[in-house]
């Protein structure tokens, strides 16, 4: 008769060896179907993901924006706390897709928007992961150059700075392509040690702030309040961002395991006490570095925290730089990867994957030697607003309003270069739900404001970006007249509606599609 402690002993040893492989294997799962026993993620890893990952320069510049517009510390804190509060509500509610479909937020929008018409929920994703992630690199390579070069005392050596930003993107694309559970590990361990960093700083900084700092005295829009709201817009704008790509992240859940209410509830907090708590760690060293250095606007945020702090210091700013940069532009090339796939089906996961990281690298290097590509950048994030939000409205209002039902086959027609099913409406478009995005986006624009140009009815919300509330009223307002006037077949709703009415035609079946 076997010992049973060996027996255990055993078991242990075959459980630790399943886990170690589980760790150092590549993930398959792309946006296809993920069987829900296959699931192993938590509510709980969101929080982890959206604080950890935004320990990052990338996410600590937005806290330097209020502090350069000439606002004081407290208007810059509550006016990050409240555009944070704002922003967290949309991307809370864009979690709750993922965990019925199993699969990613632009591929669930096919069964609102066509499966073909959910390529504007991938372009959306792939085209600001890519733009985010290439602003983590660039910001964790400078953190990382500018404080080799004071540690050192190099002097501003370029080579040192291309030389950052080629091993931040080398990291980034290793733990991009292992995907979700390397990612998830390496977030675990940043966020007690980055966020033990961020402590330490806020002693090490405390030696220059001052809470009644009053900013720099000039407005960069003209009045406090008009300032206010449009740092408040920004961090409302940074967070909701988000929310189009949280569904890579809560298709690793399990609806069976975990409620709506709870996947809702920690993307909310996480929207304010991960992404808001790391801008106002931002507002905070801008504003010691402002009052230190008596610096404006055209202060560099990375450099002007680094040059305030002691020389002990700067190891803790390496690390930051180097290991939150790297976190931040993962959660993004991965995101990038899924939505390249998405858009181009004979990829796989890992192949799209290298695709996005190389992008994000080349757009770091052109980027640093044509600034032009940077500017665009930042005004193209500046106009995503106006095209995410109400494409998110659209999508969490299909969802709200069919109960959470998906038919998780025909939502991967597309993806499977076949055509037909529920979700095909017109040649794989739903005409109504897209004309309404592509209204609610366009009257948006006219409302925003940006380096670019000014929308033509700014001047009637007194010169403030209202891009924002515009669309998303627009696209409010639009699904509610869709469906009083033009409701969805029963079909959309389940096998448990009712008999269909007699003058509705029967969906059009899934058929394979012959190459050629």
């Amino acid at each position: 008769m076997a010992d049973p402690k060996v027996t255990n002993r055993m078991e242990d040893k075959g459980v630790e060896t399943a886990i170690k492989d589980r760790f150092f294997q590549v993930e398959r799962h792309g946006i296809e179907y993920i069987p829900e026993d296959e699931r192993r993620s938590r509510p709980s890893n969101l929080y982890v993901l959206l604080l950890g990952g935004s320990m990052t320069f990338g996410l600590f510049i937005i806290g330097w924006y209020p502090i350069a517009f000439g606002l004081g510390w407290w208007s810059s804190a509550t006016a990050i706390i409240f555009g944070s509060a704002v922003g967290a509500v949309f991307l809370g509610l864009s979690g709750l897709m993922g965990p019925h479909s199993g699969t990613n937020n632009p591929v669930s929008s096919g069964a609102y928007l066509g499966v073909a018409g959910r390529l504007i929920g991938s372009l959306l994703e792939g085209t600001a992961s890519l733009a985010f992630a290439a602003i983590s690199i660039w910001t964790g390579g400078d953190a990382l150059a500018a404080a080799l070069i004071r540690y050192f005392d190099m002097g501003d050596n370029e080579a040192v700075r291309l030389t950052a930003y080629g091993i931040l993107s080398v990291i980034v694309t290793v733990i991009s392509v292992y995907g979700h559970h390397i990612m998830m590990r390496s977030l675990r361990f940043i966020l007690p040690t980055a966020g033990l960093c961020m402590v330490i700083g806020l002693f090490v900084y405390g030696g220059d702030f001052d809470a009644s700092y009053q900013g720099t005295g000039s407005y960069a829009f003209g009045s406090h309040l008009t300032t206010w709201l449009i740092a408040a817009l920004l961090c409302a704008a940074t967070v909701s961002s988000y929310a189009a790509y949280s569904g890579d992240w809560t298709r690793h859940i399990s609806p069976k395991s975990f409620s709506d209410r709870r996947i809702v509830f920690t993307l909310f907090m996480g929207g304010i006490f991960g992404m808001g708590v790391c801008f106002l760690w931002g507002a905070y060293t801008s504003a010691a570095a402002f009052n230190a250095m008596a610096a404006d606007a055209d202060t560099p945020f990375v450099f002007g925290i680094v040059e305030v702090v002691p020389m002990w210091f700067i190891p803790f700013l390496l690390y930051l730089g180097l290991a939150s940069g790297t976190t931040q532009a993962v959660i993004n090339t991965y995101g990038t990867g899924l939505d390249t796939s998405a858009i181009i089906p004979r990829f796989n996961r890992i192949q799209a994957t290298l695709l996005a990281c190389g992008l994000a690298a080349a757009l770091v290097y052109i980027g640093h030697f044509y600034d032009k590509i940077e500017s665009g950048m930042a005004v193209y994030l500046q106009l995503l607003v106006c095209f995410s939000i109400p494409w998110v409205v659209i999508t969490v209002y299909g969802h709200i309003k069919r109960r959470g039902y998906y038919n998780v086959d025909d939502l991967q027609v597309f993806n499977r270069r076949e055509r037909g099913g529920i979700y095909w409406y017109w040649h794989g478009l739903n005409l109504r739900t897209f004309g309404l995005w592509v209204v609610a986006a366009g009257v948006g624009m006219l409302f925003s404001v940006n380096d670019a140009y000014t929308g033509a009815l700014v001047p009637y919300m007194g010169g403030i970006d209202g891009g924002l509330i515009a669309s998303g009223l627009i696209a409010l307002i639009g699904c509610l007249i869709i469906h009083r006037f033009w409701p969805d077949r029963p079909e959309v709703y389940g096998p448990v509606v009712a008999v269909r009415p007699a003058n509705e035609t029967e969906p059009v079946p899934a058929a394979v599609v012959e190459p050629g």
